[in-house]
């Protein structure tokens, strides 16, 4: 225990700094002459405190240089937090609320001292689609007030539904917890209204202020008016602005972006905080405007939980550089196919067709459907009858077809509610076959659950069935989603009001054919992600695979995203010296056009990577045979000039073979007659072209490795022939299984190379070290400086999958025309030791920081303008 008088204090130290800023308070204090021992230990204790804020881990976050630490962390005689922390604590546990507490207190961290005289900052909170951002602003809430923070503004989205439901989580963790500290302005029933003399309201100290609001121009133009009137009382009056869904409607909106500019130009005291899972738009918008919303002040990157049940969970992910591809997640098997025979059927061809349009019961719908009380049923038996069940169904963004699917969807639960409880043998047999088939693809073992048997199923099924609602959730429907009035179990059909912000309580099936190829958008329509307590192995998405495709390669956007957050770090910048990247599609937007407008193409580079072939036309047509045999003459003609003018290398292991210094104008022809898969967005063959080129010009490249990888073990039944009378056993490579093979669609073999296929032209030192991509980019620019090295393996067309793998990995046998198919892999090295890098690869976006630092060099628009409209037009705007 340390001196009474120091920690005595310590405490009035840290309650002055409250009001005061630090440099002011230690000259208060030698005014009243405090001894100089006991003023540097005050101020030693608070540089400790700050320091180990900023020396988190998590979340990953970047600020402003030389910016001035002043907060210290909550205390006991706090009177929001410790409050709030009670309900995160007996409704969460510890670690939860532990994380929710670390992540909080460093958003607290890097907002301006309250008592600094004025302050005007920009920040960005980076969370995951339903992962809990909430939770974290209300802490951060809570914390700032019993800081200084007197004003407390939450911009939450354009959807009443979403204000209310914010509204409401405040009031229960927040208001109702401390009455006496706050005044809430808005309420549940009520957007902004404002109150008759606004200089009573901001001139009182001793309460804490609460608006929710909608992002609606009729509503902002309300508060800016109202603001206007106190411009005196604001001097004193430290505000924090939290925008929910930062990304919609705040950014290139003709009206709601000048409005929310105008409510902050109000405020001469306040920090703008926003909140999004998809921050793309944030992070590509004009820096240089002080007045908009680039994270110019502070990034933070928000960890998800191992419990989450995000994009690369559901979807997997491909390998990011240095990553090992066996290690890269695959994705859980709860994914299954919407037809796109089917397409037309769910959804109007056109925007003009939707008046008339009638959807059918498809297979895939009614299989979601039966699926989704199956689902429930376990629930029940699980004892989770008092928890809600929700489906989604999302099939377009207009209101009247939401209402189509009111009579289809009421008409099948009406046969299978009377099928039910007639004992219909029919149905009852198909119920127990998907059961049999959807229980074995995801195993409830897995996550620790007894799987029930199904007649115990069928106990429940029944009430279940009778028992679920039908609900239409869109602005104009009054019979809108209710998860206060007790468990319930219903489908929801919606569009615009469901996919942003708002929360699908005990979500298990989601029905998504809605189009959009846009990043933000389609992740945000993305309600399926978040915490499945209880339930983790039964939910369900079904979707085009097209659409699937976009959500895997969405997963792998988003971690590299964050990971680019990460490089802050290490490289010490700040969000106006290094520009996250956001790696492009070829078919899909990053954003709409008007928010990207100020954005520019970034380069990346090959050195360092693995590039691979993973698609492959498998399907038996003309196409797909031509495709393969073209393949087969380039890769002959390949591995004929290589033993003409390479060197073969005979130490290498059985099943393989390499030759060494094979000139560089033979790789290239190789680059530019095989024939790489227009999904594989890295293996460009034009990029990777220029990108060999212009390392030759400074010596690199000059000279490769070419290997062939067959199979070690030689139990294949297809051999491939090589010049030198090499005779090798194909390779196996099975394709990702779905549960229907479409017209267009083509494999995806996930992997192709193994985690020691990089070494085929390497000595690796013997030990216990593992062998991982890293170690060998090490090994490579000590052993192999400047020498890239081609990997190409013959797979057995056929690559049947061994029984045992079945289940487990989600495999289906490649089945491609012909006997062998030709897969390629590609090892740029890093440049060596003195060696420059060059970038060509131009498929990210980037804020343009040109502007910022000049030495340094010098579809959608149609759905901004429909926002534009809705937002001015709501009609459930205001009660």
């Amino acid at each position: 225990m340390g001196d009474p008088r120091i920690e005595a204090a310590w405490k009035r130290f840290q309650h002055r700094l409250d009001t005061a800023l630090p440099h002011e308070v230690t000259q208060e204090l030698r005014d009243l002459f405090v001894p100089d021992h006991v003023i540097e230990e005050l101020l030693r204790r608070h540089d400790v405190e700050t320091t180990r804020i900023a020396s988190l881990r998590e979340p990953l976050a970047i600020g402003r240089e030389n910016t001035l630490p002043w907060y210290t962390g909550p205390r006991t005689d706090d009177k929001n937090w410790p409050a709030f922390e009670g309900i995160l604590r007996s409704g969460l546990g510890d670690d939860a609320a532990n994380k929710i507490d670390e992540a909080s207190t460093r958003v607290v961290a890097m907002l301006d001292h309250p008592a600094t005289p004025t302050f005007r900052s920009r920040g960005l909170v980076v969370g995951h689609v339903q992962s809990g951002k909430t939770s974290n602003f209300t802490g951060v809430v809570c914390k700032a007030a019993d800081r200084g923070y007197r004003m407390f503004i939450v911009l939450s989205g354009i959807h009443n539904s979403l204000r209310r439901q914010t509204q409401a989580r405040l009031i229960r963790d927040v208001v109702d917890r401390n009455r006496p500290l706050w005044h809430q302005i808005t309420s549940t029933e009520h957007d902004f209204v404002p109150p008759p003399n606004a200089q009573s309201f901001l001139a009182s100290k001793d309460q804490r202020l609460l608006l929710v609001v909608k992002k609606n121009a009729f509503v902002l133009r309300k508060l800016r008016d109202w603001l206007e009137q106190a411009q005196e009382q604001l001097g004193n009056c430290p505000t924090l602005i939290i925008d929910d869904e930062a990304d919609q409607a705040t950014l290139a909106t003709r009206k709601i972006n000048p409005l929310i500019r105008d409510v902050i130009t109000r405020l001469p005291k306040s920090c703008y905080v926003g909140y999004t899972a998809t921050p793309f738009a944030n992070l590509l918008s004009d820096p240089m405007d002080h007045e908009d919303f680039y994270p110019r002040d502070f990034i933070l990157s928000l960890p998800r939980g191992v419990d989450y049940q995000g994009p690369e969970t559901l979807f997997g992910r491909h390998p990011l550089d240095g990553e090992d591809p066996a290690e890269v997640p695959g994705g859980l098997d709860m994914i299954r196919s919407v037809p796109d025979l089917e397409l037309d059927s769910l959804r109007p061809k056109k925007l003009s067709g939707s008046a008339g349009f009638r959807p059918t019961v498809t297979a895939s719908l009614r299989r979601a459907t039966l699926w989704f009380w199956l689902a429930t049923a376990v629930r029940h038996a699980r004892g989770h009858q008092d928890q809600h069940s929700s489906m989604l169904v999302h099939a377009h963004s207009d209101t009247r077809v939401h209402d189509s699917y009111k009579a289809p969807l009421t008409t099948l639960r009406d046969e299978v509610s009377a099928g039910l409880t007639a004992g219909d043998a029919v149905l009852v047999e198909e119920l127990r076959l998907i059961w049999a088939e959807e229980s074995t693809r995801v195993g409830s073992e897995r996550f620790g659950h007894p799987e029930p048997l199904f007649e115990e199923l069928l106990q429940h099924l029944g009430d279940v069935v009778a028992s679920t609602k039908i609900v239409m959730d869109h602005y104009r429907s009054n019979d809108r989603l209710d998860y206060d009035s007790g468990p319930v179990n219903v489908i929801a059909v919606g569009g615009n009001t469901l996919s942003r912000g708002l929360t699908l309580e005990g979500l298990v099936v989601s029905f998504f054919v809605r189009s959009s190829n846009v990043y933000d958008t389609l992740l945000q329509m993305g309600r399926w992600f978040g915490y499945r307590p209880g339930y983790e192995d039964l939910p369900r998405i079904f979707m085009p695979d097209e659409t699937r495709r976009w959500f895997m390669h969405l997963a792998t956007v988003e971690e590299e995203m964050r990971k680019e957050i990460d490089r802050y770090l290490s490289e010490h910048k700040s969000p106006l010296e290094l520009a996250v990247r956001i790696r492009c599609h070829p078919k899909m937007r990053v954003t709409a056009p008007a928010k990207a407008g100020s954005a520019v193409r970034t380069a990346a580079s090959y050195g360092g990577q693995l590039v691979e072939t993973r698609y492959f036309p498998v399907l038996p047509t003309a196409r797909a045979a031509k495709w393969h045999s073209d393949n087969d003459d380039a890769v002959q003609t390949f591995l004929k000039t290589v033993a003409g003018d390479g060197r073969a290398d005979l130490n290498v292991k059985a099943g393989r073979a390499l030759w060494r210094d094979v000139p560089r104008e033979h790789v290239l022809d190789f680059i530019d007659s095989y024939r790489f898969h227009q999904k594989s967005v890295d293996a460009s063959a034009d990029l990777m072209s220029e990108y060999i080129r212009r390392r030759n010009e400074s010596g690199a490249l000059t000279t490769w490795n070419v290997g062939v990888v067959g199979n070690a073990t030689a139990t294949g039944s297809t051999s491939v022939s090589l010049p030198g009378g090499i005779s090798l056993t194909a390779v196996t490579r099975t394709r990702l299984a779905t549960t229907s093979v479409t017209a267009d669609e083509d494999a995806d073999i996930k992997t192709l190379t193994g985690s020691r296929d990089e070494a085929l032209d390497l000595v690796v030192p013997a030990g216990d070290e593992p062998v991982n991509r890293t170690l060998l980019q090490d090994l490579r620019v000590r052993q192999q400086p400047e020498r890239g090295l081609v990997l190409l393996y013959p797979i057995d067309a056929r690559s049947e999958v061994p029984v045992r793998k079945k289940r487990i990995e989600g495999r289906a046998p490649l089945d491609a025309p012909g006997d062998v198919v030709w897969g390629v892999a590609l090892v740029f090295p890093r440049p060596s030791k003195g060696g420059s890098e060059l970038a060509v690869e131009y498929d990210y976006l980037a804020a343009d920081l040109r502007r910022v630092f000049p030495s340094a060099g010098e579809d959608e628009s149609e759905d901004v303008a429909v926002l534009e409209q809705d937002l001015d037009s709501d009609a459930d705007a205001i009660s």
